[in-house]
C-alpha cells in the first residue's frame, strides 16, 4: 500500500510541475478565468486540484494544439493560426542583414589596422635609423626624410 501512495505522490508532483510549466509559458491571451499569478498560487497550494483545474479551465481551448503545431489536419481556423518563428539561419532577411554592412565595416576596420601597423613599423624603423620600406608605405604616400 505504501508503494501505491508513493506512486500517486510522484504522479501528483509531475502533474503539478507540468501545470506550472504550462501556466508560466502560456501567453497572456491563452490564460482564462484568473490572472497568471492566481493560477500559479492555486497550483502550488493545491497541487492535484490546481493542476486539474488549470488544464480544464485555466488555459484557452486549443492551446495544446497550438503549442504542438496548430490545429489538427483538416481543421484550420482562420485568424487563430499564428506564424511560427523562423530560426535565424533559415530566415533570408536575417541572413541578408548579416552580409553586406558587416563586410564593409570589417574591411574598413582591417584597412585602418593595416595603416596603423605600417605607421608603427615606419616609426620603429626611423628610431632605429632605417628608411621605411617601399612596400610597407600606404598607397599614395611619399617617403619622409
Amino acid at each position: 500500500m505504501a508503494r501505491l501512495y508513493a506512486l500517486l505522490f510522484v504522479v501528483q508532483i509531475v502533474l503539478a510541475v507540468c501545470a506550472l510549466i504550462s501556466c508560466l509559458s502560456a501567453e497572456e491571451g491563452e490564460i482564462r478565468a484568473l490572472p497568471r499569478i492566481a493560477w500559479v498560487l492555486i497550483i502550488l497550494f493545491f497541487p492535484l486540484l490546481g493542476s486539474v483545474a488549470w488544464f480544464a479551465a485555466g488555459r484557452a481551448r486549443g492551446s495544446a494544439r497550438a503549442a504542438g503545431g496548430g490545429a489538427p489536419k483538416g481543421r484550420v481556423r482562420p485568424g487563430r493560426e499564428r506564424p511560427r518563428p523562423v530560426a535565424p539561419d533559415d530566415d533570408p532577411e536575417f541572413l541578408r542583414s548579416l552580409g553586406e554592412p558587416s563586410r564593409r565595416e570589417d574591411q574598413e576596420l582591417f584597412r585602418r589596422w593595416e595603416e596603423d601597423l605600417r605607421r608603427r613599423e615606419d616609426e620603429m624603423r626611423r628610431r632605429d635609423g632605417e628608411p621605411p620600406r617601399e612596400e610597407d608605405r600606404p598607397e599614395g604616400s611619399t617617403p619622409t626624410s
